[in-house]
């Protein structure tokens, strides 16, 4: 039979060897970032959603560099709007990821990877992107994105989007 103090003893060498609470979700927490981003690029590449769905109402997107497209967008429907609804009108079908690497660290996921589509004008669209991902909660909240801005802004300018 255990006393008091013994309970108290054996209960405060569980709390050493299994650390504090919160450090046991945190350890899970880059991975489980990881597998969301991945999930949401698998159905990008299948045409059933993304990772814009992921985008928090107030996330940040900076794109980085001297594109046509550079600059800080300060909220999801500021960027999807100026950006991405744009560039899908140019496109005879959405732009199919392939990932290279996915990385994370904390919670930043690091994806880089390669996108193809046709232009409305039957020319390819190719073009290799590396995005840097700030997760809290599930949803992405701050993006910088690197892509080669020459092959972006001579698509952007030859390319009229539909509807317009």
């Amino acid at each position: 039979m255990f006393t008091r103090a013994g309970y108290f003893f054996v209960a405060v060498i569980l709390a050493c060897l299994m650390g504090p609470p919160s450090m046991h979700a945190s350890e899970t927490k880059p991975e489980a970032n990881k597998q969301l981003i991945q999930a949401s690029f698998d159905r990008w590449r299948a045409g059933t959603g993304g990772p814009f769905e992921l985008l928090a109402v107030d996330a940040t997107w900076t794109i980085t560099g001297k594109s046509l497209a550079a600059k800080e967008y300060a909220s999801r429907d500021e960027f999807l709007d100026t950006v991405i609804k744009p560039f899908n009108a140019r496109l005879t079908k959405p732009l199919s990821p392939t990932i290279r690497s996915l990385y994370t660290e904390g919670d930043t996921v690091i994806v880089l990877f390669d996108g193809e589509a046709t232009a409305v004008d039957g020319k390819p669209y190719r073009n290799t992107y590396a995005w840097f991902m700030e997760m809290r909660d599930g949803k992405i909240v701050n993006v910088t994105a690197f892509f080669d801005s020459i092959t972006f802004d001579e698509f952007w300018r030859r390319v009229p989007p539909r509807g317009r």
